[in-house]
Protein backbone atom coordinates (compact mmCIF):
# COMPACT_ATOMS: atom_id res chain seq x y z
CA UNK A 1 0.00 0.00 0.00
CA UNK A 2 1.54 3.51 -1.17
CA UNK A 3 2.26 5.92 1.35
CA UNK A 4 1.32 9.81 2.26
CA UNK A 5 3.59 12.68 3.02
CA UNK A 6 2.43 15.93 4.21
CA UNK A 7 5.07 19.15 4.79
CA UNK A 8 4.49 21.74 7.21
CA UNK A 9 6.99 24.78 5.94
CA UNK A 10 7.27 26.59 9.16
CA UNK A 11 10.47 26.48 12.21
CA UNK A 12 10.82 28.48 15.21
CA UNK A 13 14.13 29.24 13.76
CA UNK A 14 16.68 28.08 11.15
CA UNK A 15 19.03 25.45 11.89
CA UNK A 16 22.88 26.40 10.67
CA UNK A 17 23.32 23.00 8.65
CA UNK A 18 19.63 22.45 6.90
CA UNK A 19 18.35 23.27 3.43
CA UNK A 20 14.96 22.07 3.84
CA UNK A 21 11.77 24.02 2.50
CA UNK A 22 10.57 26.21 5.50
CA UNK A 23 9.69 29.68 7.09
CA UNK A 24 10.18 31.26 10.38
CA UNK A 25 7.60 33.13 10.01
CA UNK A 26 4.06 31.62 11.08
CA UNK A 27 1.57 34.38 9.79
CA UNK A 28 0.12 31.92 6.97
CA UNK A 29 0.16 28.77 9.44
CA UNK A 30 -3.53 28.58 9.48
CA UNK A 31 -4.09 29.44 5.76
CA UNK A 32 -1.08 26.59 4.60
CA UNK A 33 -3.34 24.31 6.79
CA UNK A 34 -6.37 24.71 4.78
CA UNK A 35 -4.46 24.75 1.46
CA UNK A 36 -2.43 21.24 1.92
CA UNK A 37 -6.17 19.92 2.50
CA UNK A 38 -7.35 21.07 -0.66
CA UNK A 39 -4.06 19.91 -2.37
CA UNK A 40 -5.27 16.40 -0.76
CA UNK A 41 -8.58 16.43 -2.43
CA UNK A 42 -7.38 18.02 -5.62
CA UNK A 43 -3.82 15.15 -5.87
CA UNK A 44 -6.47 12.38 -4.23
CA UNK A 45 -6.11 10.37 -7.89
CA UNK A 46 -2.80 10.37 -7.96
CA UNK A 47 -2.40 7.21 -6.40
CA UNK A 48 -4.38 4.45 -8.01
CA UNK A 49 -4.47 2.30 -4.33
CA UNK A 50 -6.05 4.52 -2.10
CA UNK A 51 -5.16 2.63 0.97
CA UNK A 52 -2.70 4.56 3.20
CA UNK A 53 -0.03 2.03 5.02
CA UNK A 54 1.77 4.94 6.32
CA UNK A 55 0.97 8.90 6.87
CA UNK A 56 3.89 11.15 7.76
CA UNK A 57 4.41 14.89 8.77
CA UNK A 58 7.76 16.11 7.91
CA UNK A 59 8.89 19.77 7.59
CA UNK A 60 9.76 21.99 9.11
CA UNK A 61 8.54 21.75 12.14
CA UNK A 62 4.99 19.73 12.01
CA UNK A 63 4.99 19.96 15.94
CA UNK A 64 4.21 23.45 15.60
CA UNK A 65 0.63 22.52 13.94
CA UNK A 66 -2.12 23.00 16.84
CA UNK A 67 -4.45 20.31 17.71
CA UNK A 68 -7.17 21.28 16.21
CA UNK A 69 -4.79 22.00 12.47
CA UNK A 70 -3.89 18.66 12.92
CA UNK A 71 -7.58 17.19 13.45
CA UNK A 72 -8.58 19.61 10.22
CA UNK A 73 -5.86 17.55 8.34
CA UNK A 74 -6.82 13.90 9.65
CA UNK A 75 -10.19 15.07 8.42
CA UNK A 76 -9.29 15.90 5.30
CA UNK A 77 -6.66 12.74 4.41
CA UNK A 78 -9.74 10.26 5.63
CA UNK A 79 -12.19 12.04 3.36
CA UNK A 80 -10.13 11.42 0.37
CA UNK A 81 -8.23 8.15 1.45
CA UNK A 82 -9.09 5.00 3.26
CA UNK A 83 -6.60 4.79 6.36
CA UNK A 84 -5.58 1.07 7.09
CA UNK A 85 -6.28 -0.72 10.38
CA UNK A 86 -2.93 -0.07 12.06
CA UNK A 87 -0.94 2.27 9.85
CA UNK A 88 2.00 4.07 10.82
CA UNK A 89 1.21 7.48 10.88
CA UNK A 90 4.48 9.82 11.91
CA UNK A 91 5.33 13.45 12.99
CA UNK A 92 8.64 15.11 13.11
CA UNK A 93 8.43 17.13 16.63
CA UNK A 94 10.69 19.30 18.12
CA UNK A 95 11.83 18.84 22.11
CA UNK A 96 11.25 21.85 23.15
CA UNK A 97 7.30 21.43 21.64
CA UNK A 98 7.25 18.06 23.63
CA UNK A 99 5.65 19.26 26.67
CA UNK A 100 3.17 17.49 29.09
CA UNK A 101 0.24 18.78 27.56
CA UNK A 102 1.15 18.55 23.88
CA UNK A 103 1.91 14.69 24.08
CA UNK A 104 -1.31 13.77 26.26
CA UNK A 105 -3.07 15.90 23.19
CA UNK A 106 -1.17 14.22 19.99
CA UNK A 107 -2.04 10.83 22.41
CA UNK A 108 -5.38 11.62 21.25
CA UNK A 109 -4.75 12.03 18.20
CA UNK A 110 -3.99 9.73 15.05
CA UNK A 111 -0.60 10.14 15.65
CA UNK A 112 1.12 6.80 16.94
CA UNK A 113 5.03 7.18 16.44
CA UNK A 114 7.40 10.50 16.81
CA UNK A 115 10.00 11.10 15.25
CA UNK A 116 12.42 13.53 17.35
CA UNK A 117 14.56 15.84 16.11
CA UNK A 118 17.50 15.87 19.49
CA UNK A 119 20.36 16.12 16.78
CA UNK A 120 22.55 15.61 20.24
CA UNK A 121 22.52 16.09 23.98
CA UNK A 122 25.24 18.15 24.02
CA UNK A 123 24.86 22.33 24.72
CA UNK A 124 27.44 23.07 22.54
CA UNK A 125 26.87 21.01 19.71
CA UNK A 126 23.23 22.37 20.24
CA UNK A 127 24.42 25.71 19.96
CA UNK A 128 27.01 25.01 17.00
CA UNK A 129 23.38 23.59 15.19
CA UNK A 130 21.45 26.40 16.28
CA UNK A 131 18.83 24.35 17.43
CA UNK A 132 16.18 25.97 19.30
CA UNK A 133 16.07 23.32 22.35
CA UNK A 134 18.32 22.88 25.26
CA UNK A 135 20.50 20.06 26.30
CA UNK A 136 18.30 19.55 29.13
CA UNK A 137 15.00 19.64 27.00
CA UNK A 138 16.33 16.87 24.56
CA UNK A 139 16.80 14.32 27.06
CA UNK A 140 13.76 15.44 29.36
CA UNK A 141 11.34 15.25 26.00
CA UNK A 142 12.32 11.44 25.45
CA UNK A 143 11.20 10.84 29.48
CA UNK A 144 8.05 12.70 28.34
CA UNK A 145 7.29 11.39 25.23
CA UNK A 146 7.67 7.52 27.22
CA UNK A 147 5.50 8.16 30.21
CA UNK A 148 2.80 9.47 27.86
CA UNK A 149 2.47 6.47 26.19
CA UNK A 150 4.50 6.58 22.96
CA UNK A 151 6.80 3.13 22.69
CA UNK A 152 7.13 3.80 18.77
CA UNK A 153 9.58 6.70 19.10
CA UNK A 154 12.67 7.67 16.58
CA UNK A 155 15.82 9.97 17.15
CA UNK A 156 17.47 12.04 15.06
CA UNK A 157 21.64 12.61 16.27
CA UNK A 158 24.09 14.50 13.82
CA UNK A 159 27.88 13.00 14.17
CA UNK A 160 31.07 14.27 12.80
CA UNK A 161 30.64 18.54 13.67
CA UNK A 162 33.34 20.20 15.17
CA UNK A 163 32.15 20.23 18.45
CA UNK A 164 31.03 16.63 18.99
CA UNK A 165 34.09 14.82 20.14
CA UNK A 166 34.21 11.31 20.06
CA UNK A 167 33.23 10.98 24.64
CA UNK A 168 30.34 13.42 23.59
CA UNK A 169 29.40 11.20 20.60
CA UNK A 170 29.39 7.84 22.86
CA UNK A 171 27.25 9.98 25.76
CA UNK A 172 25.09 10.99 23.01
CA UNK A 173 24.38 7.15 21.91
CA UNK A 174 24.38 6.49 25.65
CA UNK A 175 21.51 8.25 26.32
CA UNK A 176 19.50 6.65 23.39
CA UNK A 177 20.47 3.01 24.00
CA UNK A 178 19.89 3.21 27.70
CA UNK A 179 16.13 4.25 26.96
CA UNK A 180 15.90 1.24 24.68
CA UNK A 181 14.48 3.98 22.11
CA UNK A 182 13.31 2.03 18.92
CA UNK A 183 14.83 3.53 16.17
CA UNK A 184 17.49 5.72 15.53
CA UNK A 185 18.38 8.30 12.68
CA UNK A 186 21.84 9.27 12.46
CA UNK A 187 23.31 11.71 9.88
CA UNK A 188 26.87 12.79 9.18
CA UNK A 189 27.03 16.61 9.25
CA UNK A 190 27.16 18.15 5.62
CA UNK A 191 27.74 21.70 4.80
CA UNK A 192 25.00 21.92 2.07
CA UNK A 193 25.32 25.41 -0.22
CA UNK A 194 23.61 28.54 0.62
CA UNK A 195 23.04 27.55 4.55
CA UNK A 196 24.73 29.89 7.55
CA UNK A 197 27.18 27.07 7.44
CA UNK A 198 27.90 26.90 4.16
CA UNK A 199 28.55 30.71 5.22
CA UNK A 200 30.48 30.40 7.86
CA UNK A 201 32.97 27.67 6.57
CA UNK A 202 33.15 30.06 3.23
CA UNK A 203 34.36 33.23 5.71
CA UNK A 204 36.83 31.20 8.14
CA UNK A 205 33.85 31.07 10.97
CA UNK A 206 33.64 27.87 11.32
CA UNK A 207 35.91 24.72 10.62
CA UNK A 208 35.57 22.18 7.15
CA UNK A 209 34.09 19.06 8.46
CA UNK A 210 36.48 16.22 9.63
CA UNK A 211 35.75 13.49 7.31
CA UNK A 212 38.02 11.04 8.93
CA UNK A 213 36.17 12.14 12.34
CA UNK A 214 32.80 11.53 10.64
CA UNK A 215 34.14 8.26 9.68
CA UNK A 216 35.28 7.14 12.81
CA UNK A 217 31.92 7.88 14.63
CA UNK A 218 29.97 6.07 12.19
CA UNK A 219 32.61 2.86 12.19
CA UNK A 220 31.23 3.63 16.59
CA UNK A 221 27.80 3.76 15.64
CA UNK A 222 27.64 1.13 13.42
CA UNK A 223 29.13 -1.48 15.77
CA UNK A 224 27.81 -0.09 19.07
CA UNK A 225 24.20 0.11 17.35
CA UNK A 226 25.29 -3.92 16.85
CA UNK A 227 26.03 -4.72 19.94
CA UNK A 228 22.60 -3.49 21.65
CA UNK A 229 20.79 -5.54 18.95
CA UNK A 230 19.59 -2.93 16.55
CA UNK A 231 19.68 -3.98 12.85
CA UNK A 232 21.46 -1.34 10.61
CA UNK A 233 19.05 -1.61 8.06
CA UNK A 234 19.91 1.61 5.96
CA UNK A 235 23.22 3.51 6.03
CA UNK A 236 21.78 6.40 8.22
CA UNK A 237 19.05 4.06 10.10
CA UNK A 238 18.85 1.45 12.79
CA UNK A 239 16.55 0.03 14.20
CA UNK A 240 14.97 -3.07 16.84
CA UNK A 241 13.71 -5.89 15.39
CA UNK A 242 10.56 -5.30 14.09
CA UNK A 243 10.77 -1.51 14.28
CA UNK A 244 11.89 -0.55 10.98
CA UNK A 245 10.26 3.22 9.76
CA UNK A 246 7.77 1.47 7.34
CA UNK A 247 7.09 5.26 5.42
CA UNK A 248 10.75 5.48 4.87
CA UNK A 249 11.26 2.06 3.75
CA UNK A 250 8.85 2.78 1.48
CA UNK A 251 11.01 4.92 -0.30
CA UNK A 252 13.68 3.07 -0.01
CA UNK A 253 11.61 -0.15 -1.70
CA UNK A 254 10.32 2.12 -4.53
CA UNK A 255 6.84 2.08 -3.01
CA UNK A 256 4.56 4.66 -4.79
CA UNK A 257 3.39 7.75 -2.72
CA UNK A 258 2.03 11.18 -2.66
CA UNK A 259 3.72 14.42 -1.38
CA UNK A 260 1.30 17.61 -0.63
CA UNK A 261 2.91 20.76 0.66
CA UNK A 262 5.61 23.01 -0.42
CA UNK A 263 8.58 21.51 -1.94
CA UNK A 264 6.99 18.09 -1.46
CA UNK A 265 7.70 15.24 -4.33
CA UNK A 266 5.56 12.26 -5.04
CA UNK A 267 6.22 9.04 -6.78
CA UNK A 268 4.02 6.80 -9.17
CA UNK A 269 6.51 4.51 -10.13
CA UNK A 270 6.64 5.87 -13.79
CA UNK A 271 7.47 9.86 -12.98
CA UNK A 272 8.06 12.10 -10.35
CA UNK A 273 6.51 15.61 -9.08
CA UNK A 274 7.35 17.87 -7.38
CA UNK A 275 5.68 20.72 -5.56
CA UNK A 276 6.93 24.50 -5.46
CA UNK A 277 9.39 25.38 -2.69
CA UNK A 278 7.58 28.50 -1.93
CA UNK A 279 4.92 29.57 0.42
CA UNK A 280 3.77 32.71 -1.48
CA UNK A 281 3.34 30.80 -4.63
CA UNK A 282 2.00 27.71 -3.22
CA UNK A 283 -0.49 29.27 -0.85
CA UNK A 284 -1.67 31.67 -4.70
CA UNK A 285 -2.31 28.45 -6.51
CA UNK A 286 -4.25 26.57 -4.19
CA UNK A 287 -6.81 29.30 -3.30
CA UNK A 288 -7.57 29.66 -6.77
CA UNK A 289 -10.70 28.30 -8.24
CA UNK A 290 -8.68 25.59 -10.66
CA UNK A 291 -5.09 24.84 -8.88
CA UNK A 292 -2.48 24.80 -11.50
CA UNK A 293 1.22 25.38 -11.91
CA UNK A 294 2.60 24.41 -8.31
CA UNK A 295 4.15 21.55 -9.32
CA UNK A 296 6.58 19.87 -12.41
CA UNK A 297 6.52 16.70 -13.32
CA UNK A 298 9.58 14.52 -14.52
CA UNK A 299 8.74 11.44 -16.62
CA UNK A 300 11.47 8.80 -15.60
CA UNK A 301 13.26 7.34 -18.04
CA UNK A 302 14.74 3.66 -18.59
CA UNK A 303 17.68 4.98 -17.17
CA UNK A 304 16.41 6.75 -14.48
CA UNK A 305 14.64 4.26 -12.97
CA UNK A 306 17.72 1.64 -12.86
CA UNK A 307 20.01 4.50 -11.29
CA UNK A 308 17.49 5.10 -8.32
CA UNK A 309 16.62 1.79 -7.65
CA UNK A 310 20.81 1.39 -7.49
CA UNK A 311 21.24 4.28 -5.41
CA UNK A 312 18.57 3.35 -3.09
CA UNK A 313 19.10 -0.58 -2.84
CA UNK A 314 22.82 -0.69 -2.04
CA UNK A 315 21.88 2.07 1.39
CA UNK A 316 19.48 -0.88 2.77
CA UNK A 317 20.61 -4.54 4.26
CA UNK A 318 18.20 -6.23 1.54
CA UNK A 319 20.52 -4.47 -0.91
CA UNK A 320 19.97 -5.05 -4.90
CA UNK A 321 18.32 -7.91 -6.53
CA UNK A 322 19.31 -9.02 -10.19
CA UNK A 323 15.57 -9.90 -10.82
CA UNK A 324 14.63 -6.67 -10.34
CA UNK A 325 17.07 -4.79 -12.48
CA UNK A 326 16.62 -7.56 -15.22
CA UNK A 327 12.81 -6.08 -15.05
CA UNK A 328 13.72 -2.75 -15.23
CA UNK A 329 15.70 -3.61 -18.59
CA UNK A 330 16.59 -6.61 -19.83
CA UNK A 331 19.99 -4.73 -20.69
CA UNK A 332 21.02 -3.30 -17.09
CA UNK A 333 21.51 -6.38 -15.76
CA UNK A 334 24.70 -7.62 -17.78
CA UNK A 335 25.43 -3.86 -16.88
CA UNK A 336 25.46 -3.85 -13.35
CA UNK A 337 27.16 -7.40 -13.34
CA UNK A 338 29.85 -5.58 -15.62
CA UNK A 339 30.45 -2.48 -13.60
CA UNK A 340 30.11 -4.62 -9.81
CA UNK A 341 32.60 -6.95 -10.76
CA UNK A 342 35.22 -4.52 -9.69
CA UNK A 343 33.91 -4.12 -6.16
CA UNK A 344 33.20 -7.63 -5.56
CA UNK A 345 37.15 -8.11 -6.17
CA UNK A 346 37.81 -5.47 -3.62
CA UNK A 347 35.33 -6.83 -1.18
CA UNK A 348 33.03 -3.97 -1.06
CA UNK A 349 30.03 -5.26 -2.94
CA UNK A 350 28.93 -9.30 -1.30
CA UNK A 351 26.76 -10.89 -3.65
CA UNK A 352 24.50 -13.72 -2.01
CA UNK A 353 22.31 -15.51 -4.86
CA UNK A 354 21.25 -13.02 -6.93
CA UNK A 355 21.05 -10.48 -4.77
CA UNK A 356 23.75 -7.58 -4.30
CA UNK A 357 24.64 -5.88 -0.44
CA UNK A 358 27.18 -3.49 0.37
CA UNK A 359 30.04 -4.73 3.26
CA UNK A 360 30.00 -3.23 6.41
CA UNK A 361 33.40 -1.17 5.62
CA UNK A 362 31.66 -0.18 2.40
CA UNK A 363 28.82 1.52 3.76
CA UNK A 364 30.24 4.98 4.33
CA UNK A 365 31.41 4.92 0.64
CA UNK A 366 27.40 4.11 -0.43
CA UNK A 367 26.77 6.73 -2.47
CA UNK A 368 29.99 6.79 -4.67
CA UNK A 369 29.57 3.03 -5.30
CA UNK A 370 26.49 3.58 -6.58
CA UNK A 371 27.22 6.31 -8.83
CA UNK A 372 29.87 3.52 -10.21
CA UNK A 373 27.27 1.59 -11.15
CA UNK A 374 24.80 3.89 -12.87
CA UNK A 375 23.68 3.22 -16.27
Amino acid sequence: MPGLYLHIPFCKQACHYCNFHFSTSLKYRGEMVKAIARELGFRKDYLTDKRLDSIYFGGGTPSLLTAAELAFLFEAISRHFEVSPGAEVTLEANPDDLTPERLASLRQSAVNRLSIGLQSFSEEDLRFFNRAHSADEAARCLDLALEAGFDDLSVDLIYGSPTTTDAQWERNLDEVFRRRIPHLSCYALTVEPQTALDHFVRKGKAPQVDEAQAARQFSYLAQRAASEGYAHYEISNFALPGRYARHNSSYWKGEHYLGVGPSAHSFDGASRQWNVAHNAKYLKALQSESPQGFFEREELSVADRYNEYIMTGLRTSWGVSLEQIQAIDPQAAPHFQREAHIFLEQGQLVQSGGRFFLSPQARFLADGIAAALFW
